[in-house]
């Protein structure tokens, strides 16, 4: 069992109306809620944990979780509203305004916290949970009991305009990095942890601190792994981009569910992984990533849409 720890939200995609006034669709979203429908498209055993309201937009996520095969049996439910993300495109890039005050999923405590059954073989963390407080501090107090026992999987990805701590931020993610098993960055996330520093010269660093596998996205480029004995590159797939939204957290689905698939999704399968099983990994985190670019908004594979 993948156990997907963060956020769920509504990205409030931008859309122009018939009479060519401009207008907002909400969708379902969120980075770590993105990496579970993902998931659980991918016949993965998923859960999903989070703080989720019990609002319009709470049914809607509880829904569309559901739909995707997705458990919820962690998640907690409260009166509190939704988190509400307002996206803006420039040349398919999203940029997010976030409306996260007082919401069912900040407001998540340790209290909160459910018990999670010795079949957890993983757990993924990530994005704007790690930021505000209560839940930042929530979701690295269960990365802190468990991450002894379960893979720990991290996505930072950074969103600078929500942070307002920029030093208490940056000493989380760095206790959480030393608790992790997998870390994964885009390059605007590197720009951002460690400005001016090689990936590699940063991978290595994380490995010597504890990391089994730390990758790099990078957009068209593809996508790179470092392991303490390897280093591959995939190419990214060919694909008309309509967004960007949700491509790293799909990215980090296909990337769990290649290294479960291939036996590898253990602390100690992740120390003897092969190069040809971290390339397959590697190549189904891009595949699902470019399938999610050709959608609007961020609509990951199921697994029959898919190659590898």
């Amino acid at each position: 069992m993948i156990i997907c720890c963060g956020e769920a939200l509504m990205d409030m995609l931008p859309r122009r109306l018939a009479d060519d006034r401009e207008a907002f669709l909400p969708v379902p979203g969120g980075a770590v809620f993105n990496t579970a429908v993902a998931l659980g498209r991918l016949g993965e055993d998923t859960q999903f944990l989070s703080g989720l309201s019990t609002d319009m937009f709470g049914r809607k996520l509880m829904a569309f979780l559901d739909e995707s095969g997705v458990g919820t049996a962690y998640c907690v439910r409260s009166a509190r509203p939704t988190t509400l993300a307002f996206v803006t495109l420039s040349g398919g890039n999203a940029q997010y305004s976030f409306m996260d005050e007082n919401t069912a999923g900040r407001m998540l405590s340790a209290d909160d916290l459910p018990i999670l059954p010795d079949t957890a073989q993983a757990l993924h963390f990530g994005a704007i949970s790690l930021i505000p407080e209560p839940c930042g501090s929530t979701y690295e107090t269960l990365m802190r009991r468990l991450y002894e026992k379960a893979v720990i999987s991290l996505d930072p990805n950074i969103r600078p305009g929500f942070v307002t701590d920029e030093s208490a931020y940056r000493e989380r993610l760095n206790r959480m990095i030393a608790m992790s098993d997998i870390i994964k960055v885009s390059e605007e996330d590197l720009d951002w942890l460690e400005p001016g520093r090689a990936f590699e010269i940063v991978a290595r660093d994380w490995i010597d601190r504890g990391a089994s596998i730390v990758t790099l996205t990078m957009g068209d480029k593809g996508a790179r792994a470092i392991t303490r004995d390897h280093e591959i590159t995939v190419p990214t797939q060919p694909v008309a981009v309509v967004d960007t939204v949700g491509a790293g957290d799909t990215f980090n689905a296909g990337f769990l569910a290649g290294l479960r698939q291939t036996g590898g999704l253990s602390k100690h399968g992740l120390t003897q992984l092969d190069e040809d099983a971290l390339r397959k990994a590697l190549a189904l985190g891009a595949e699902v990533a470019a399938y999610t670019v050709g959608q609007a908004g961020a609509n990951p594979p199921w697994r029959a849409a898919l190659s590898c």
